[in-house]
């Protein structure tokens, strides 16, 4: 699935391993290669990929499929990522590149999150290329998004590196399962990261996402926080999947706890999609639910998403109560923030919004 281009970029077609050097990775016995990207910590034999279907073991050397061949190259209001404390109403640039290293059922981008890079029709942009496009849409922010940043992890550092010299700030939306080594030397480019929390237990990890684990992502989290890059933090609710009541107070009180009061928190309408079409929508009232549970716990910014014209869609100023920031769906209705802060009150809202 390709996403509609408001400009077009050298086509491909379908790129057949296109090899890139890998990072983070050592020999492991006789020309088997473990992978130490992400959690997984694949062992790979050759000619074996990870379970991201993008890094393979050739010769004994470690290489990335997913290098300058994005599958979706978009221009999209930096709303949707979502984070709603960045430059409320510009655009973001965004790109993806085909794979995943999670398996999750529920996934609303399969088509593409589930495919591999060299079977999938992509498009030729060095990083180079990604800036160059960025500079002319006029867009502030690249963000790396749609899919899993990590498998494209080189493509992706590289990029970054190259829009810190241009004057352009990086973002992006990810489902927080990276290890700490290459996540720090990542974060020293990035500006904004939205992470998909999906519950708050490990069955429901194992479970959806392929025997994934819930503490790496916690600790994917914690590191954000640590290392001072502006963090929000998406939790798509599915019904009678993670929707119990104590679990998601258990999760607020952890955020809270560990990460403050002032990190935002989406919690976004499932519709059916993938593996999971035999589940209805989310009822509103369970989003209701959940925001009411967040707020309890001390929570400052909570959202309702994907239910266009909420009024939890908005942002409210924590000390007057009043609206600050009016949106309906990806769309700003009014900013009543001046310079960090309310217009009314004077209060410090966190975000980045200069």
């Amino acid at each position: 699935m390709l996403i509609a281009l408001v400009f077009s970029p050298a086509f491909i077609g379908y790129a057949k391993e296109q090899l890139h050097p890998a990072l983070y990775w050592k020999a492991s016995g006789e020309k088997n290669v473990q992978c130490r990207l992400c959690p997984r910590r694949c062992t790979l034999s050759p000619n074996q990929r990870g379970i991201c279907t993008v890094r393979i073991n050739k010769d004994g050397k470690l290489y990335s499929l997913g290098y300058g061949n994005p599958i979706a190259v978009n221009v999209d209001p930096i709303e949707k990522k979502p984070f709603f404390h960045v430059l409320p109403g510009t655009e973001a640039f965004s790109i993806a590149v085909a794979g995943c290293n999670m398996r999750c059922l529920f996934c609303q981008n399969w088509q593409i999150s589930q495919s591999k890079p060299d079977e999938t029709e992509n498009y030729a942009m060095s990083p180079l290329d990604i800036v160059t496009a960025a500079k002319e849409q006029g867009t502030p922010f690249i963000v790396y998004t749609y899919t899993e940043p990590t498998v494209f992890y080189e493509y992706m550092l590289d990029i970054c590196k190259l829009a810190k010299t241009q004057g352009l700030r990086n973002g992006m939306h990810s489902c927080g399962y990276i290890n700490e080594e290459p996540l720090k030397e990542l974060l020293k480019y990035m500006d904004a990261v939205n992470i998909d929390l999906k519950g708050f237990n490990k069955e429901f990890y194992n479970r959806m996402g392929m025997m994934a684990e819930l503490e790496p992502v916690l600790a994917t989290l914690k590191t954000i926080k640590k290392e001072e890059v502006w963090l929000e933090i998406t939790n798509l609710i599915i019904p009678g999947q993670n929707d119990n009541p104590e679990e998601l107070r258990k999760m607020c009180i952890w955020i809270k706890e560990n990460l403050g009061d002032e990190v935002p928190l989406h919690f976004s309408r499932f519709m059916p999609s993938f593996k999971l079409q035999n589940l209805p929508p989310t009822p509103v009232s369970k989003l209701e639910e959940a925001y009411n549970i967040a707020k309890e716990a001390g929570l400052k910014y909570v959202y309702i998403g994907n239910v266009p014209g909420h009024p939890h869609e908005s942002t409210y100023c924590p000390n007057c109560k009043k609206v600050i920031i009016s949106r309906t769906g990806y769309s700003i209705l009014g900013n009543n923030i001046k310079e960090g802060k309310c217009k009314f009150c004077g209060y410090k809202i966190a975000g980045i919004w200069e």
